[in-house]
């Protein structure tokens, strides 16, 4: 019901601004996004503020509601109760092909765009990082936070740490805590270490940093690890934290990380998503101006880490731009 009501006054707001003749259909496009605390929400609503902005003189405009995140964004697709998502890579990548939490391949959704990316922040107290190296957390028999039941930030911590042998539940004592709770929680001492991943700088671990100064740590990854982590759900890239990202960080920190993409049903028309797109990536200072995670949206990083084919109508768009598009994200 909430969420009818949040489409039903967006289109009364839409008729009393611009007005809508008998012969001038207006095509209102739901966008799922997550919880308002987050980056989903104010993403998704940017995106929609513009798609108003630009687009509603030819019949396209949007709404962005909140939702519990990627999970459920899925099967909000899958019923049409949304035409966008914004989905995080790894469930992206598991819904499509039908892996982890996903029995059947999820064929219902194409990909529109790479939005930010989400970098793997696994810290520990330093006095457990022996090496530094996301292996120290390998027989560490300690408290880590793990993230929130049922989070993205759960999902694909507990994939990484799989990937590498490294057991939930045997190598660490599994706490489920948000970002801030577990940067308390590290302070205080109560954990040893935990999972915080999202776009550089983080709050939390720039909190952490400016209270435990060189008594906390954030592991690196080797090329090694990122291959194995990468070869069941090609989703994750090397990501490099410039030194002096964080108070007191005077070295690179080798971390991995994996795209938020925007997701489209399958049934929109090409045109409008090519329109969407398009309208996007002319108007970057607009976004900018909102949230500062759109300063991650460029050209140049569109089509980086998609685990699912684009849409038609984004495909043409990048084409005609001038990117060379990979043989696996085109619709066959």
């Amino acid at each position: 019901m909430r969420k009818k009501l949040v489409v039903f006054l967006s289109i009364l707001m839409f008729i009393a601004t611009f007005g809508v003749s008998k012969s001038f259909a207006v095509k209102n496009y739901i966008i799922a996004t997550a919880t308002p605390g987050g980056t989903y929400y104010p993403v998704g609503v940017a995106i929609a503020t513009l798609i108003n902005m630009k687009l509603a003189k030819k019949g396209i405009t949007a709404t962005a509601i909140t939702s519990a995140g990627s999970g459920e964004n899925v099967r909000l697709l899958k019923d049409k109760e949304a035409d966008f998502a914004i989905l995080q890579g790894l469930f992206g990548s598991m819904a499509y092909n039908g892996k982890g939490v996903y029995k059947k391949p999820q064929k219902f959704f194409y990909s529109v765009t790479a939005l930010w990316q989400n970098v793997e922040h696994f810290s520990l107290l330093s006095k457990y990082a022996k090496t530094g190296n996301i292996m120290d957390l390998k027989g560490l028999n300690e408290r880590f936070s793990i993230g929130k039941r049922g989070s993205g930030t759960e999902g694909s911590g507990k994939t990484i740490l799989s990937a590498l042998g490294i057991k939930v539940g045997g190598d660490i004592k599994p706490v489920y805590l948000g970002y801030n709770a577990s940067i308390d929680a590290m302070i205080d001492g109560r954990i040893t270490g935990a999972n915080t991943p999202a776009g550089p700088p983080v709050a939390a671990i720039i909190r952490l940093f400016a209270r435990l100064g060189d008594k906390a740590t954030v592991l690196n990854f080797t090329d090694a690890q990122l291959k194995k982590i990468d070869s069941s759900y090609d989703v994750w890239f090397r990501y490099v934290i410039k030194a002096g990202t964080y108070p007191g960080q005077k070295e690179p920190i080798y971390t991995i990380a994996q795209p938020n993409f925007l997701a489209v049903r399958k049934g929109i028309p090409a045109k409008d998503v090519n329109l969407i797109v398009k309208t996007i990536y002319e108007n970057l200072p607009f976004l900018h101006n909102i949230h500062k995670a759109t300063y991650a949206i460029k050209l140049e990083n569109a089509i980086k880490g998609l685990p699912v084919p684009l849409d038609p109508g984004a495909a043409k768009y990048y084409k005609d731009r001038g990117l060379k598009i990979p043989a696996k994200l085109m619709v066959k």
